[in-house]
């Protein structure tokens, strides 16, 4: 019973896969901000919506599903891990955006092919985070002392994190773009969103490949940050394993949402440092101080909050500041005569 659902759960993310990649995005075209916003709602009910029978599986035991020692959970319990797990992974792949995002200018891949390169991207991303998981799970079952090394190392990201600019990224150093180039000559043209193409009649790859292999080769490095992180909310696999898929399946809608204004949200980034700060300091202290799950929820989210909020009141306050300095400008005609100033507005000038 056990192998079923599990089976069940892997059925059920290769057919919503297929059905919008084959179904609701068969044709190449640009995805709109608000096509994009019913993706993401629609990616976060359903993951609401599993987070219910996970209840359910858990609380009635279906299918001897308590059996196992690491699943010896209520079903409030496994609702409670797996939405934290959920919600961490999901505000840790808001990093992903921005390299997305620079990977896509570099290469110059058209809008219009960027949610294709994605699907193929993500698909990847499953099957990696699948490994890692699976083998993480068995590191920390056989040795407990596991559980504090990839607290170090959640730290050790904190501090990448804090201290990495996005626009330091060199694909050009990248050790398995260099290998690639090194075998296939690079055809400089996006060729109809294809990955391989002739040139001289010889195959070669197009700029779309090597963004493909750019972005599953930067998914290794957010891999290794954000499923240690969960770790620290469940060592249960099942939960780690679909909290992080149902994150990552979402990640496409995000990306068009987020993309375009993810510059006005220069907060964010110094909330997920203290995110996964947290986090690191709660895998340390497990054995000794644990921390319950829905504090650690409760912390995640006002971390989050406080960033996003922070965010807007910069932003307001940068527009204010701008409306205020062009409405003073000596070298533009139809400029009013007074300068604004802090003490509020001057009489007028006669």
């Amino acid at each position: 019973m056990n192998l079923l659902i599990w089976l069940g759960f892997l059925f059920f993310v290769l057919a919503m896969v297929l059905l919008d990649l084959g179904v609701f995005h068969r044709k190449a075209h640009t995805i709109g901000i608000r096509e994009a916003l019913s993706w993401t709602l629609l990616w976060i009910a359903m993951a609401l919506a599993f987070n219910v029978l996970v209840y359910f599986l858990y609380e009635h035991n279906a299918g001897d599903w308590a059996r196992l020692e690491t699943r010896q959970l209520t079903g409030g319990e496994a609702a409670v891990q797996f939405f934290t797990g959920y919600v961490l992974e999901k505000s840790l792949s808001i990093d992903n955006v921005f390299v997305m995002a620079m990977i896509f200018a570099y290469f110059g891949i058209p809008l219009s092919q960027q949610h294709r390169l994605l699907f193929w991207g993500i698909l990847g991303a499953i099957v990696l985070r699948g490994v890692m998981i699976g083998l993480g799970a068995t590191l920390i079952e056989r040795f407990e002392w596991v559980i504090y090394v990839l607290g170090l190392l959640v730290l050790a990201s904190a501090v990448k994190l804090m201290i990495t600019r996005e626009d330091s990224i060199e694909p050009d150093r990248n050790l398995v773009i260099r290998v690639v180039r090194w075998f296939y000559p690079v055809h400089h043209e996006a060729v109809g969103g294809r990955f391989f193409t002739r040139l001289d009649g010889r195959l070669a790859v197009t700029p779309m490949f090597l963004a493909l292999v750019l972005i599953e080769t930067t998914d290794v490095m957010f891999a290794v940050d954000s499923i240690p992180a969960v770790f620290a909310v469940t060592r249960d696999p099942f939960l780690v394993f679909t909290s992080n898929i149902f994150a990552i399946l979402g990640l496409r809608s995000m990306y068009f949402v987020l993309a375009g204004f993810i510059d006005k949200f220069r907060y964010l980034k110094m909330s997920l440092v203290f995110v996964l700060a947290f986090v690191g300091v709660k895998m340390l202290l497990a054995h000794h101080v644990p921390i319950p799950n829905v504090a650690s929820l409760a912390c995640i989210a006002g971390i989050l909050a406080v960033g996003v909020l922070a965010s807007i009141v910069r932003t307001r306050r940068d527009a204010t500041a701008l409306a205020a300095s062009r409405r003073y400008d000596p070298q533009r005609p139809g400029s009013p005569l007074v300068a604004p100033s802090a003490a509020g507005p001057h009489p007028p000038v006669e």
